[in-house]
């Protein structure tokens, strides 16, 4: 893969509503974000995903968009936007926003001309119908089991594959297509350096209608075109929950599609490797992802802003996981996912959720971070559905958990209270506290920038004689590392292949560790590398004598 900025990116997710009030309202906002860039940064970030901050009603997280061009009051303006690309640029930080084209608000200015008047030039804007039929299947079957809804005012029916008050854009019409490149435009020359793209699937859909004899992938491809073309550089990160074996198409069979991919394939097997505590459900997934064209790449991650949804397993696997992570049913949803954050998941166990981290970001492509995660924040099961993982940022150990100093009744979701109330998980007080998980996986992070062949080759799955040991090797040219996780609670010895330990024996190489989960005897000969229980060893391959890092331990790294 040729070297671009987001190869060996680092990203971090946040939602502008719930990161940092800067103006006592209870809301997040863009100046709150932008005060807190330096924190970012010195986690060992590189890129920024805001969730969206257009303005909206907010009855879906802001995915209900009722106009694409402005930021919603309640979290600034764009002379704010304009201060935090600027302000992100100066610290070396890229930003992607979201682009949420399937649908809008049914507040959007177009729905409402179009529901008014049949001749008007946004009925079309719209997928309508005097009939409906069942063509596409529900996203929330719980809660939204019909995708048609009638609306009174238009005397017809209008589609809606999410919830009925987001109406499905028609993007076989070209008029509409014409207003998503306008939009791309608009803030790629605001300064951002990219777009994650919402429901790409979905949006292909309406692609084929326009043209059934096609795969819809011209759409991928125009879009691709749009955003390249106003700025270099600029990346499209899809999100595409399909089989593993279709994101090749959305990759392009000339790298000419989506930039980055977000890989549920292999998000789903991780969880079913933790669950079961081997490795072999993604080295399976691994082995099974399609290579992606040059330049082109995926991106992975433990938990996001939606439910963890496990379509991608088979029944009994996804038995498997919902059992172990979510045994209660107040922990589902849907009949396919998890609406928990990743601490809860893992009984708040530093050293599980710092082990979690360490696979994820020892994966091919740029890892994504969510909020929060890096302190194990946790979650409210009483909001509902993909509430339950949406609430304030926890900056400090006060009852506001120092995410605004507005009433709490104000704040636009509450902040979680009990055992992972900010009195407990804060980041003030795991900044400074040695062994704390927000110094684990920022010494994760900024470990893994050291890498660089993570972002350029795909790894080799090792197997080193024990089965909740996760082996990855990189080998570009003669710079080769191992990384090494175990996913069990137990300690092990994991063994180097017999080619590698007569290498070792003739003394024509030696492996050095450059990041650790605590203090291990340097690798002998024999090739034993012992791991503690949810330990992780990353190594680098030498042979010239001359160790390219040193022996790192969590209470050396963070010293």
């Amino acid at each position: 893969m040729r070297s671009s900025w987001y190869s060996d990116a680092v990203i971090y997710q946040l939602d502008p509503r719930l990161f940092a009030d800067s103006n006592e309202d209870g809301w997040g906002d863009l100046p709150g974000i932008t005060e807190r860039l330096h924190y970012l940064r010195g986690l060992g970030a590189t890129c920024v995903w805001m969730l969206p901050f257009y303005t909206s009603p907010f009855r879906d997280g802001g995915y209900d968009v009722s106009d694409h061009l402005a930021v919603d009051p309640r979290l600034g303006d764009l002379a704010d936007m304009a201060h935090l690309l600027e302000t992100a640029e100066d610290l070396g930080l890229h930003v992607l926003v979201e682009l949420v084209t399937q649908h809008t608000s049914d507040q959007h200015r177009w729905f409402q001309e179009a529901r008014r008047d049949r001749s008007s030039p946004y009925r079309d804007y719209y997928i309508w119908a005097d009939e409906p039929n069942d063509d596409i299947q529900p996203m929330f079957p719980d809660v939204e089991p019909r995708t048609w809804t009638w609306d009174e005012e238009a005397q017809q029916f209008y589609r809606h594959a999410f919830y009925s008050h987001e109406p499905d854009l028609a993007l076989d019409n070209p008029r509409v297509r014409d207003e998503l490149y306008r939009i791309v435009a608009f803030w790629l020359r605001m300064g951002v350096s990219g777009f994650r793209v919402d429901a790409v699937p979905m949006m292909l859909e309406r692609a084929r209608a326009a043209r059934p004899d096609t795969d819809g992938q011209w759409l991928v491809r125009d879009l691709r075109a749009a955003v390249s073309g106003q700025r270099t550089g600029a990346v499209l990160l899809g999100e595409v929950d399909v089989a593993s074996d279709e994101y090749a198409h959305y990759f392009g069979s000339d790298g000419q599609g989506m930039t980055m991919l977000l890989d549920f394939w292999s998000n789903n097997h991780l969880f079913l490797a933790l669950a079961r505590g081997q490795a072999e459900p993604l080295e399976r997934a691994l082995r099974n992802q399609p290579a992606a064209p040059d330049g082109a790449t995926y991106a992975h991650w433990l938990r996001n802003n939606d439910e963890l949804n496990l379509v991608r397993l088979s029944d009994g696997e996804r038995t498997e996981v919902l059992d172990t992570f979510a045994p209660e049913e107040s922990m589902r949803v849907y009949g396919r996912g998890i609406r928990r954050r990743l601490a809860p998941m893992l009984d708040g166990d530093p050293r599980r959720i710092a082990l979690a981290h360490a696979v994820t970001l020892s994966l091919p492509g740029p890892p994504v971070l969510r909020y929060g995660d890096e302190i194990g924040m946790g979650d409210d099961l009483d909001r509902p559905e993909r509430e339950a993982v949406r609430t304030p940022m926890q900056w400090s150990s006060t009852p506001s958990a120092g995410f605004s100093d507005a009433a709490p009744d104000r704040f636009q979701a509450p902040v979680v209270t009990g055992r992972y109330g900010p009195e407990h998980v804060n980041v003030d007080e795991q900044s400074v506290r040695d062994g704390s998980l927000l110094q684990r996986v920022g010494a994760l992070v900024r470990a893994r920038l050291g890498l660089s062949e993570l972002g350029r080759v795909r790894p080799e799955t090792w197997d080193v004689g024990v089965p909740s040991v996760l082996a990855l090797r990189y080998q570009v040219e003669e710079s080769s590392v191992l990384l090494l996780a175990n996913l069990a609670g137990e300690d092990v010895v994991a063994r180097l292949p017999a080619g590698e330990v007569s290498v070792l024996e003739a003394g024509q190489a030696r492996y050095v560790d450059v990041h650790v989960d605590q203090d291990y005897a340097a690798v002998k000969a024999d090739g034993r590398i012992p791991l503690a229980g949810y330990g992780y060893r990353w190594l680098r391959r030498t042979i010239d004598g001359d160790a390219a890092g040193s022996s790192t331990s969590e209470s050396e790294e963070n010293s």
